[in-house]
């Protein structure tokens, strides 16, 4: 299970923000937040309740206790080199029913592999 120092910097650098733009959200010093993520400070709830407000996820997502957490859902903000969420969705109704399938199966296999 991730840490809550892990999880709190891969959704800072899934929203490319930097600790310094967090700290100013959180009204505290960069070196302060820096400390969050490096583990060196207990993180206080109120900071866990601001950062789940900021990123959209729940207090269980920060905790490691729910991985539901899929990520940015903007159909249209870049999923991953220039191409949106909606244009993957897009060109993946294209494809033919058992093609799709087989992408599906293929997703869940990669993923399935970074565990």
């Amino acid at each position: 299970m991730k840490e809550v120092r892990e999880i709190i910097r891969e959704l800072r650098e899934d929203h490319d923000l930097t600790q310094k733009e967090v700290a100013v959200y959180l009204n505290v010093s960069q070196q302060c937040y820096q400390s969050y993520e490096s583990g060196r400070c207990a993180i206080p709830i109120s900071v866990l309740t601001a950062l789940a407000m900021l990123y959209r996820v729940s207090a269980d997502y920060l905790l490691g206790l729910d991985t539901s957490y899929l990520g940015i859902t903007n159909l249209m903000s870049i999923y991953i080199d220039n191409t949106t969420v909606y244009r993957m969705v897009y060109d993946m109704q294209k494809i033919k029913k058992n093609k799709r399938r087989e992408l599906l199966h293929y997703i869940k296999f990669l993923g399935d592999e970074e565990e």
